[in-house]
């Protein structure tokens, strides 16, 4: 469970300031000695209340006294450059909560233009609006332009690289296969040795080994007119 934030303001009741002074003085001088001691830093600690008499020092008068000395030695633009005041320190609130508010202002002015814009899409329309309300819808609408172009160009970029390697991928799948494709091979060519030797032997002898004339013959290659070649069915 998260614990409760506190509510930083003026503690109204005296015995409640008082139990949360001694809780809270406690906690911050084993702050200090932690950071001292983890960082190895020379750190100190000055505590006036109105319950003591004497002020509370950490880690000792003379190590105070050590500190205090070689911050004193420091140029004095050094010494005051992160030196606040309560009115300075209020200051510093005071500007961090308006440009906080001046943020949260222009985002609640695009989402409603946003909105309005959305609206205007359905056939609502815009008679309603002022002149600085039409003029922040323009530049609204021309933010989601430019997004949508970007968005476009990113596009067209990723494309035409994809593009670009498939063209290398190619260019190199020719290369490997000597600079053009391969082309299918003819039958004869893809005929085994003992394919092409028992070819030969029917060819040149087809009344014995096919109990045919050498006219009917069917070459390997899709040519039957092979009595253009071999006139009398053998080789010449």
């Amino acid at each position: 469970m998260t614990r409760k934030k506190v509510k930083l303001a003026y503690i109204t009741n005296d015995s409640a300031r008082k139990a949360t002074f001694k809780k809270r003085k406690k906690g911050l001088m084993k702050k200090v000695s932690e950071l001292s001691t983890l960082c190895g830093i020379d750190a100190c600690a000055i505590l006036y209340s109105p319950y003591d008499s004497q002020p509370e020092v950490w880690p000792s008068p003379l190590g105070v006294q050590r500190v205090l000395a070689h911050f004193k030695k420091m140029p004095e633009m050094e010494q005051s450059k992160k030196m606040v005041n309560q009115e300075s320190f209020l200051r510093q609130r005071i500007a961090k909560g308006n440009e906080q508010l001046k943020k949260q202002r222009k985002d609640n002015r695009e989402k409603e233009i946003t909105q309005v814009m959305y609206q205007s899409l359905t056939g609502k329309g815009l008679q309603n609006l002022n002149i600085v309300d039409l003029n922040d819808l323009g530049w609204m609408i021309d933010q989601n332009l430019k997004d949508i172009h970007k968005r476009i160009e990113s596009l067209n970029k990723e494309a035409q690289s994809q593009a670009a390697a498939a063209a290398a991928a190619a260019a190199g799948q020719l290369i490997k296969t000597g600079g053009k494709a391969q082309e299918e091979k003819p039958a004869f060519d893809s005929m085994d040795a003992i394919q092409r030797q028992q070819w030969f032997v029917d060819l040149v002898n087809p009344n014995e080994q096919m109990g045919f004339a050498g006219d009917d013959m069917m070459l390997p290659f899709g040519d039957n007119n092979h009595n253009a070649l071999w006139p009398n069915g053998f080789f010449p």
